[in-house]
């Protein structure tokens, strides 16, 4: 379900961003968020949406200057080419076919385009993602600090089929688990990985075949998310090749049920751990100086 396409719930009404975050909360998982002292991964999500205002995220969650600073961390190597980019799609663009046509200022949003017939239908859909800000209802506050806009990039996939997407959960600076998303574009769904590569959720499935540069990946996530107590990294590979896809700080808007339920509670305390040695760390830093 995407949960960013729903209704919003009315702001002139329910004006308290606590309250519609925790009337959010209960419709998705059936019980009220523990948000004065959240042990969960997806209440976790909800404290930061209320207390986290680091001007860090902003810029890594713009798709237009994450890949900016991830070709200066990386190399340009692990950069998908960018066709355009801006405020107002052209009408009739000479670009070369497949596309994709993305939101650049949030997630979730985006079409594949084969030709320009479909391009020209995708723009009429598009416009409604610049018509209002992005992040408002879901209370997602880093989203709103980003400058509306689009973002063209050649598509990677094949005719049928999305690529495999290998979102990175980065606690402290360490590469913890991948989230492996597959079959995104008929029966979407995902399997949760540590970094050994054994199977955590949905026992059900059957397993993915790591990536040949897992090893890659967990380093550049690394990297990419080293200045954050937690940050999730996005990447495809594309022909034998890791490619940088985005990077999130509201994985799912904590609003994605965990299966098994216990993994909530256990990736809840590895964010916790690196909350409380980030602020260990900062203590002993003023104990320096």
């Amino acid at each position: 379900m995407d949960l960013r396409n729903l209704p919003s719930l009315p702001h002139w009404l329910i004006p308290s961003s606590k309250l519609r975050i925790c009337l959010t909360y209960l419709w998705r998982h059936g019980r009220l968020p523990n948000l004065r002292n959240p042990k969960k991964f997806t209440e976790l999500v909800q404290w930061r949406k209320l207390a986290d205002r680091n001007p860090q995220m902003a810029p890594l969650i713009s798709k237009v200057t994450a890949k900016t600073y991830a070709s200066r961390l990386l190399g340009d190597e692990w950069i998908i080419p960018t066709i355009w980019t801006g405020s107002s799609l052209p009408s009739d663009p000479d670009w070369e076919f497949p596309i994709i046509l993305k939101a650049s200022h949030g997630c979730n949003q985006n079409i594949v385009c084969h030709n320009k017939s479909d391009y020209h239908r995708a723009r009429k859909r598009a416009c409604t993602w610049t018509s209002k800000a992005y992040g408002l209802w879901l209370d997602e506050w880093a989203y709103r600090q980003i400058p509306r806009g689009y973002l063209v990039e050649p598509y990677l996939g094949d005719e049928t089929t999305l690529p495999v997407d290998y979102k990175i959960y980065v606690f402290a600076g360490t590469a913890t688990f991948v989230q492996v998303h597959i079959d995104r574009g008929q029966r979407h769904r995902w399997i949760l990985y540590n970094r050994q590569w054994q199977q955590l959720s949905q026992f059900g499935e059957i397993v993915t075949p790591p990536p040949t540069n897992l090893a890659r990946m967990l380093s550049a996530a690394e990297r990419m998310a080293s200045a954050f107590d937690f940050a999730r990294v996005d990447f495809y590979e594309i022909d034998g090749t890791p490619k940088f896809g985005e990077v999130t700080f509201y994985p799912g808007s904590g609003l994605d049920r965990f299966d098994p339920p216990e993994l909530d509670l256990k990736i809840g305390a590895l964010w916790l751990n690196a909350r409380d040695s980030e602020f260990r760390s900062d203590e002993q830093s003023v104990e320096a100086a």
